[in-house]
């Protein structure tokens, strides 16, 4: 899923944008508030995580920009103030999380993923597409009783299908969910992906899971 961060400490920045591609999300990140904003209002994000005291725009007022645009992506509040108003304030102004720090990063993750499964009305952490298992938050996979080991970057494609499973996804959809801002990715890159992904998960003795919707992009489902 795509992550726009928002930090101005650069280790913190660092280390979360570090952590969070290995963990298999695709992540734009500044340090700016007013950029902040640009990137929020120019991109579609499943999670914008948002410190408060930033250069040249703080968080609150990028939130109450946000959501005054009926901006829908989710927002998480990573910040050191943490007072019962404080609190208070950013979750009326629209926040949908609010984590203070210094904090685990296991936890940061599993917030996240609790958001991104709200995004796509999936309350349940393991989704199943026929005899095919996806487990959301160890990010494992399973074609019947064998475990298939992907990529974090084959996760992440496959995890944006599951997420609308039945549905017809676009490349561009994909492009924009699975890469990052400015990424240098060819623009064949996603039915590169797609090709990895059915080498790993069907089986000539099974029922095909994804399939090619001519001229308008992918469709995970049992059925076709």
């Amino acid at each position: 899923m795509r992550v726009l961060l928002i930090e101005d400490y650069r280790p913190l920045q660092t280390s979360l944008t570090k952590g969070l591609r290995e963990a298999g999300f695709a992540v734009d990140v500044t340090g700016d508030g007013r950029e902040g904003l640009w990137y929020a209002t120019s991109n579609d994000y499943d999670v914008i995580i948002l410190d408060l005291m930033l250069p040249g725009l703080d968080g609150l007022s990028i939130l109450s920009k946000l959501r005054a645009e009926g901006r829908q992506s989710h927002v998480l509040i990573l910040t050191a103030k943490d007072t019962l108003q404080d609190k208070v304030k950013g979750l009326n102004l629209g926040a949908d999380d609010y984590l203070i720090k210094p904090f685990a990063f296991e936890e940061l993750l599993a917030r996240l993923r609790a958001l991104v499964r709200r995004s796509y009305a999936k309350k349940n952490p393991c989704v199943e597409v026929g005899d095919l298992r996806i487990e959301l938050t160890s990010q494992r996979v399973w074609r019947g009783k064998e475990e298939i080991h992907l990529t974090p970057r084959e996760y992440a494609l496959l995890e944006y299908l599951a997420m609308h499973t039945g549905q017809t996804i676009s490349r561009t959809d994909i492009w924009e969910h699975v890469y990052e801002f400015g990424s240098s990715a060819s623009s064949n890159v996603v039915d590169v992906y797609i090709g990895y992904l059915r080498g790993k998960i069907e089986r000539p003795d099974k029922p095909v899971l994804i399939h090619t919707v001519r001229g308008r992009g992918y469709i995970l489902g049992a059925q076709q």
